[in-house]
């Protein structure tokens, strides 16, 4: 069964500008690796879960789908021509192969695990192997957005605390948002994906707590009274619309916040940067 909250896909157009725009908003972000189809990524961390802000930087490189191989590359430039913003959601996989069969159990896979090494660098510039097996969950009534659990062979070499000290004070992943018109339709696929049976029913949609932050489905209407913005609404079913961060002083991301020119809402004691600050994203950032 997946675990927690691994990571968040946040799809950019320009890879340069949205690592600037990480770092204005507090984060230590790392240096662009390489994908041997076509894409390009940056990594911020926090204890457990990452942001992989990722754009097609080697367009020639890009496969098509076939059969069972899911294609980043493809995804990422069909996403990237409607839209920016969080593309992908992904869970801790312990073992990807048991996963994968359980998607594909439940109705909900489609696709062979996926297996690709690349190079990492530790803070000392000291070279690493870094693995991954990924295991893909499929909602057919949300072409646009991507699920799947990644499995990290050498967690030893990706993890370090060193790329988990932010000025921001940001502690931790407290949850992702969806955005659906019926959140209710996916309450099966999220059950399917997380592999949890005690998804709850709100006023505002449906929401399950992994071992690592919760994830919550709202309808529009709830999601803009909530965060006082709009949700991307170019995509059909459930798109992946905010990403909520725990922070460990709020005063001192006001004060980084102000000294990069930030606009924020404030909502519940929380301080939302709007999608239109962070490349089609909402980040929220409230007490820890």
């Amino acid at each position: 069964m997946p675990g927690g909250l691994d990571h968040i896909v946040h799809a950019v157009r320009d890879l340069d500008a949205a690592a600037a725009a990480y770092r204005g908003l507090g984060f230590t972000v790392g240096a662009r690796n390489r994908h041997p189809w076509g894409t390009h990524n940056v990594i911020v961390q926090l204890p457990g879960f990452f942001v992989e802000l990722l754009t097609i930087g080697e367009p020639e490189k890009i496969t098509q789908p076939a059969g069972r191989q899911f294609s980043f590359g493809a995804f990422t430039r069909e996403f990237l021509a409607g839209r920016e913003g969080f593309s992908m959601l992904v869970l801790e996989s312990r073992d990807a192969a048991a996963d994968a069969a359980g998607y594909e159990r439940s109705g909900f896979g489609g696709f062979d695990v996926f297996d690709f090494e690349r190079a990492g660098r530790r803070p000392d510039g000291a070279a690493v192997k870094l693995a991954f097996s990924l295991a893909f969950a499929i909602d057919p009534k949300s072409p646009s957005s991507g699920f799947f659990a990644c499995q990290q062979h050498f967690p030893e070499n990706f993890w370090n605390p060193a790329f988990q000290a932010h000025r921001n004070t940001a502690s931790g992943v407290a949850g992702v948002v969806l955005v659906a018109e019926n959140p209710s339709d996916h309450h099966i696929f999220l059950s399917a994906y997380t592999g949890l049976r005690d998804l709850r029913a709100t006023s505002s949609g449906v929401a399950v707590t992994t071992p690592r932050g919760e994830i919550q489905i709202m309808d529009p209407a709830a999601f803009h009274l909530r965060f006082g913005v709009e949700p991307p609404a170019d995509a059909a079913g459930a798109r992946i619309a905010a990403l909520r961060i725990a922070v460990g002083d709020m005063t001192m991301l006001g004060t980084v916040l102000r000294e990069s020119g930030v606009a924020t809402e404030s909502r519940m004691g929380a301080a939302i940067v709007r999608p239109q600050d962070a490349m089609g994203a909402t980040i929220v950032f409230e007490p820890g």
